[in-house]
C-alpha cells in the first residue's frame, strides 16, 4: 500500500474516532456540571448551618467544626478527576489530528523533492517541453530558488479558479506559514497563473486577475515592472 493510500485510509477513520471522543467529552461535561451543582447546594446548606450555629452559640467562630463535610470534599475531588479526564481526552483528539497533519506535510515535502529532482534532471539533459509556456495551475509551487521557472510545470489545484473578470484578489484563507507567495498581491498560488519571461523577475508568477489577463498570452509576456525596465533600457 502506498503512502497516500495508507494516509487516506487512516483519514477516513478520523471523523468517527473524533466523534467518539467528543461524545465522551460531552458526557463527562454533563456529569461534571451535575456534580458541581450538587456540591454547590451542599456547600450552601452547610454554610447556612454554620451561620445558624454561630448565632445560636453552639459553634464559635474559631471552632474546628467550621469546615465542609467529607461528602462535600469528596464531591469536589470527584469533579477535579472528571475535569482532568476532559483535558486528557481533548489532548488525545488534538494529538490525533496533529499526527495526520504531520503525515500530510511529509508527503507534500516528498512530492516537492521529487519534482525538484525531476526539474534538475530535465535541465541537465537539456530536454525541452512543448506544453504551453505560461499556464500554471494553482497549488503549492516549488520552494527552490527558481520557484518552478519551467513554463510547463503544473501544480495541484487547491482552491477554486477565480472568474475571468476579476481584476484583483484579496484572499482570506488559512495559509500554511511556509507556503510561498507570489504576484503583486503577495498571496499563495491559486487559479490560473502566468510567468514573467524575465529570468531575473523578483516575483515571477502572477495571477491572471491581478495583471488583467483573461487567457494565455501569446509569445513572451513581461510583468509591468519588468516591462518598464525593458523600455528604460531601450530608451538609453
Amino acid at each position: 500500500m502506498s503512502f497516500i493510500d495508507e494516509f487516506q485510509s487512516n483519514l477516513e477513520a478520523l471523523p468517527n474516532t473524533l466523534q467518539r471522543k467528543y461524545s465522551l467529552l460531552h458526557d463527562l461535561d454533563k456529569s461534571l456540571q451535575e456534580i458541581q451543582r450538587q456540591n454547590e447546594q451542599r456547600c450552601e446548606q452547610e454554610i447556612d448551618d454554620m451561620k445558624r450555629g454561630i448565632k445560636s452559640g453552639n459553634i464559635t467562630p474559631n471552632c474546628s467544626l467550621l469546615k465542609f463535610s467529607d461528602d462535600a470534599l469528596d464531591e469536589q475531588k470527584h469533579a477535579i478527576r472528571i475535569a482532568d479526564e476532559k483535558v486528557a481526552l481533548a489532548s488525545q483528539a488534538y494529538d490525533l489530528v496533529d499526527s495526520h497533519i504531520q503525515q500530510l506535510d511529509q508527503y507534500l515535502k516528498k512530492i516537492d523533492e521529487d519534482q525538484r529532482r525531476e526539474r534538475e534532471n530535465v535541465a541537465a539533459t537539456g530536454s525541452a517541453s512543448t506544453a504551453p509556456d505560461h499556464i500554471m495551475k494553482a497549488g503549492k509551487a516549488g520552494e527552490s530558488s527558481n520557484r518552478g521557472r519551467k513554463k510547463t510545470r503544473l501544480a495541484t489545484a487547491t482552491v477554486a479558479t477565480p472568474t475571468a473578470n476579476t481584476t484583483s484578489m484579496e484572499l482570506d484563507l488559512p495559509v500554511d506559514p511556509n507556503e510561498p507567495t507570489y504576484c503583486f498581491c503577495n498571496q499563495v498560488s491559486y487559479g490560473e497563473m502566468v510567468a514573467c519571461d524575465n529570468p531575473d523577475c523578483k516575483i515571477e508568477w502572477f495571477h491572471y486577475g491581478c495583471v488583467g489577463l483573461k487567457e494565455q498570452p501569446k509569445g513572451k509576456w513581461y510583468c509591468s515592472d519588468c516591462a518598464g525596465k525593458r523600455k528604460r533600457k531601450k530608451g538609453r
